[in-house]
């Protein structure tokens, strides 16, 4: 047999292998998820998201060659991030209200197709400023992604489960901030405008992805039954759908706060008294909050992890992403865990389930941080950043979950913009005041950014405190929107 001849065998059992592997990886993640249409539902949602994690995480992986390029520093770096999270924190409100009112899916798609035109323009500016205007508009297009896909999950999938479909959907947000991280932040080393580049490219596919699904029927049902274990409904209330919270809240006895609800037909409500309604619901005051907390020290961590890393532990560019990377490991890891816990304790009895989950998982991530942060060994530093960013992302899923239970589900659109308006105010000073504080109040260099992450500790202090207090109010906020169901209060 000759050399060519044992080599192509080589290379054709090699391939036979990876196409095994892929088509036992994609059987596996199917069985997982329940069905062939649960997992592209799930899978595109999760992409959606992962698609703006990867944008974020670059900006940040590529602050070393955007202030080389363009002649910026750390609070211009912050800046891009911050502007567009804010034109977000706006653009977010009327997408609320689309969510609740029009075609989710068919929204989404456009939205998303934009987002990658967005990307493309990013790469071709010529300048600071230039590149400044591309980013604003890029948070008003990314701002359709939160209520919609709030939205959707809370019509596609039931109220037992939601835990842990959100744990999957952001899995893939995660992944794509790793993508951000590893892939286009070593792109980004050659040519930061390659790297924007290799963003664009898979929204116009995933834009087809999204137009293409289903667009499913409202009122919180969960049209996507798991296929391989069938929900079991509750004798009586197969009409009623009520979620497993919203069972031990009715029969624990918990009264719902009827006063609380608005005079009229909630799908009829117009902006501002949807507002003044998710704004009076206590546990939702309680949850944006903590929520907001959290997500501001991860807009931090995301937009100058790399650059931290790579000062405090003495590593070069490449490595510091593939360490961001391996910790990301853990990120997912705890979104995977919080939504099936959350929904394990509900299973079993415990209604604020969801809510104790978060709250352990903000006071781990704050205590494990600390000796990350001061070590400067990267090989000690290593276990306790993996566990840090475990139990911060172990909060968000059961929080995700809960808020869709202490909502009616004719306001989980607008509910959701007012969260993620909120939430995208705490993300877009974050950048800037990392950067800033970094810069002119620590000194810059390793220490600033050191002192900076220790400091900015204290919001997860805040979140932990936050949802201890949630769970006094959670059950009685489930119990009033079972009762929102078909209810209408004549002024």
């Amino acid at each position: 047999m000759s050399e060519e001849t044992r080599t192509e065998r080589i290379l054709a059992g090699a391939l036979a292998l990876a196409w095994t592997a892929a088509d036992s990886a994609r059987t596996h993640l199917t069985h997982a998820l329940g069905g062939h249409e649960r997992t592209r539902v799930i899978v595109t949602l999760a992409c959606v998201l992962g698609l703006g994690g990867a944008d974020i995480t670059t900006v940040g992986a590529s602050a070393i060659e955007l202030r080389s390029g363009l002649h910026i520093s750390n609070t211009d770096i912050g800046l891009l991030v911050t502007v567009s999270a804010l034109v977000g924190a706006v653009a977010v409100l009327p997408f609320g209200v689309l969510a609740d009112r029009v075609n989710r899916t068919r929204t989404l798609g456009i939205a998303v197709l934009l987002w990658g035109g967005a990307m493309l323009w990013s790469a071709s500016v010529s300048n600071f400023h230039q590149l400044l205007v591309a980013r604003l508009f890029l948070g008003a297009v990314t701002a359709a992604a939160g209520p919609l896909v709030a939205s959707l999950v809370g019509d596609w999938f039931h109220g037992s489960e939601r835990g842990r479909v959100y744990g999957f959907i952001l899995a893939g947000e995660l992944l794509g901030s790793g993508f951000g991280f590893a892939v286009t932040g070593d792109i980004a080393a050659l040519s930061w405008r390659a790297a924007f580049v290799i963003l664009a490219l898979p929204a116009f596919a995933l834009a087809i992805f999204v137009l293409r699904l289903h667009e499913p029927e409202r009122g919180g049902r969960g049209f996507l039954p798991h296929a391989t274990r069938p929900r079991r409904a509750q004798p009586g209330h197969e009409e009623t759908h009520e979620t497993d919270a919203q069972r031990l809240a009715r029969e624990r006895g918990i009264e719902p706060d009827l006063a609380q609800l608005p005079e009229g037909d909630l799908r009829r409500l117009g902006f501002v008294e949807a507002v003044r309604y998710v704004l009076s619901v206590r546990t939702n005051i309680l949850l944006i909050a903590s929520s907001a907390a959290a997500y501001y020290f991860l807009a931090g961590v995301q937009t100058f992890g790399a650059e931290f890393a790579r000062k405090q532990y003495g590593i070069d560019q490449a490595l510091a992403n593939l360490l961001l990377l391996v910790i990301g490991i853990g990120a997912i890891g705890g979104v995977l865990a919080g939504g099936q816990l959350g929904d394990l304790l509900l299973r079993r009895g415990r209604l604020t389930g969801r809510i104790s989950v978060a709250a352990v998982g903000a006071t781990g991530a704050m205590i494990l941080f600390v000796p990350a942060l001061v070590s400067r060994s990267v090989v000690t530093a290593v276990p306790y950043l993996l566990g840090a960013v475990l139990f911060l992302s172990l909060q968000n899923p059961p929080l995700d979950a809960a808020r869709l239970d202490i909502m009616p589900a004719a306001l989980w659109g607008r509910a959701e913009s007012i969260r993620t308006m909120l939430r995208s105010l705490a993300v877009a000073l974050a950048p800037l005041i990392f950067g800033a504080v970094s810069d002119h109040v620590f000194g810059g260099g390793r220490s600033g950014l050191q002192w900076t992450f220790i400091v900015m500790l204290l919001p997860l202090a805040v979140a932990a405190a936050l949802l201890v207090k949630a769970r006094h109010s959670y059950p009685r906020d489930v119990a009033t929107a079972a009762a929102a169901h078909g209810y209408s209060r004549s002024a």
